[in-house]
C-alpha cells in the first residue's frame, strides 16, 4: 500500500542523480530497502537517525524513514521527498507519525514495492522537468504531418535540446527513412513490444538510432504493425522523464496504442491543407483526438481553395492556430534523399519550427533541458 500525504518526491537538485537516504534500525526493513534500491539501480546512504551533520538529510533527493525511526527524525527540518515506510497494514497511528515528520507518502511493504522502485529509479536517473511532448497528426492523408514532425524534431535538436522523435504510425513507411537513417543501428518499436511497468529512460535513449543529433524510435521492416498499449505507455513515459522535447508522429486511425500516446502529450498539432474536403476530414479527426487530448491546435498548409486562408480554416475547425506551414522543397522531397526536413535553419520551415518551439516552451515555462 502507498498513499500520499501532500505531494510527490522532488527530483535531485538540478536534475542530477543523487543517493536516497535510508533512516532505520530495523535490520529486516533495511535489507528490503537496500534490495529495492539495487533493483532500481541506486546506492543508498544509511543512518539510524538524522545524519550529523544534517547535510544529507536536506540534500538527498529521497528520504526513506522506517516506521521504527519516526520518533528519531521528528525534530528534523521539514523537507519534501520523505517517505515513511512500514509493514503493519492495520496500524492507524502511522498517519499521525507521517504528519509529525512531514512525510509526503506512507508506504507499506510488500504491497508498495513497485511504487518505491519507480521512485528510487527516478532518483537514480536524476529526473528533472519532464519533456515537452508534442504530437503531430494529419487532418487527411498526405497532409504533411510526418514532414512537420521531423522538422520540429530536427529544429529542437539544433537548438540544443535533448530530442526524441517517435514514429507512432506503423503504416507510415518509417521516420528513419524520411531522415535517411533506415540502416542506422539501434532498436525499433518491435523490440519494446513486451515492455511493461517501467522502462529506464537512459537505457531507452542509448538504445535508439541517433540521427541529426536526435534519437529516433521508428519501425523496422518486419510484419508487426501494433505495439500493446502498456508498452506504448512505458516507452513514452520513459522518454518524457529524460526531459527536453519529445515529438510524436501520429496516425489518423486511433487505436488503443495511439490513445495511450495521445494521453502522454502536452499539446497536439493537426496539419490541414487549405481545402474544403481536407477541412471536413480534419474535423472528424479533431473530434476523435479531442476526446483524449485537451490542447489541440491547427497548422495549415497552402495553397488555399477560394475563400480559405489559415485563419478561416482554424475558425471552421474551432481550434487555435499555430500558423501556416511554409511551402518549401523539404515538404516535397522524396523519402531518403537530401537533407531532412527543417535542416536549413534559415529556411522557411526551419524558422517556422523555431518560432513554434519558442512559443511552446515559453507557455510551458521551461527551457526543457539540453541534450
Amino acid at each position: 500500500m502507498t498513499a500520499a500525504v501532500t505531494h510527490d518526491p522532488p527530483p535531485a537538485a538540478g536534475g542530477r542523480p543523487g543517493q536516497p537516504l535510508i533512516v532505520t534500525e530495523d535490520a529486516d526493513l533495511l535489507d528490503d530497502l537496500l534490495r529495492l534500491c539495487a533493483a532500481a539501480g541506486a546506492r543508498a546512504e544509511v543512518h539510524h537517525g538524522v545524519p550529523e551533520p544534517r547535510g544529507s538529510w536536506e540534500a538527498a533527493p529521497l528520504v526513506l524513514v522506517g516506521d521504527d525511526a519516526a520518533h528519531r527524525v521528528r525534530g528534523a527540518a521539514r523537507r519534501r521527498g520523505v517517505v515513511l515506510v512500514g509493514r503493519d497494514q492495520d496500524d492507524s497511528g502511522v498517519w499521525k507519525r507521517a504528519v509529525e515528520i512531514g512525510a509526503d507518502h506512507v508506504l507499506m511493504l510488500p504491497d508498495g514495492e513497485q511504487w518505491l522502485v519507480d521512485r528510487i529509479a527516478d532518483v537514480a536517473e536524476g529526473i528533472g522537468r519532464p519533456a515537452l511532448t508534442v504530437g503531430v497528426i494529419g487532418g487527411r492523408g498526405g497532409a504533411g504531418a510526418s514532414t512537420l514532425a521531423c522538422a520540429l524534431a530536427v529544429t529542437s535538436a539544433r537548438e540544443g535540446l535533448r530530442t526524441l522523435l517517435v514514429d507512432a504510425d506503423p503504416l507510415g513507411g518509417g521516420l528513419d527513412v524520411l531522415l535517411g537513417g533506415e540502416s542506422t543501428e539501434g532498436l525499433r518499436w518491435p523490440a519494446f513490444a513486451a515492455s511493461r511497468g517501467r522502462v529506464g529512460g537512459g537505457a531507452l535513449e542509448e538504445s535508439l538510432p541517433r540521427l541529426h543529433s536526435l534519437r529516433v524510435l521508428s519501425w523496422d521492416r518486419g510484419d508487426r504493425i501494433a505495439v500493446p498499449p502498456p508498452a506504448v505507455r512505458a516507452v513514452l513515459a520513459a522518454a518524457r522523464r529524460r526531459g527536453g522535447t519529445v515529438v510524436v508522429d501520429l496516425p489518423r486511425l486511433l487505436d488503443d496504442g495511439v490513445t495511450e500516446a495521445l494521453a502522454q502529450l502536452d499539446l497536439g498539432i493537426l496539419v490541414v491543407p487549405g481545402e474544403l474536403r481536407a477541412v471536413a476530414a480534419a474535423g472528424r479527426v479533431a473530434s476523435a483526438v479531442g476526446m483524449v487530448l485537451r490542447d489541440l491546435r491547427v497548422a495549415v498548409r497552402g495553397p488555399y481553395a477560394p475563400g480559405l486562408d489559415d485563419r478561416e480554416v482554424a475558425r471552421l475547425l474551432g481550434l487555435p492556430l499555430v500558423g501556416e506551414v511554409p511551402v518549401e522543397s523539404a515538404l516535397q522531397r522524396p523519402q531518403g534523399s537530401g537533407a531532412p526536413p527543417g535542416a536549413a535553419a534559415r529556411g522557411p520551415l526551419g524558422r517556422f519550427c523555431k518560432g513554434f518551439w519558442e512559443r511552446a516552451l515559453t507557455e510551458a515555462g521551461t527551457g526543457a533541458g539540453a541534450g
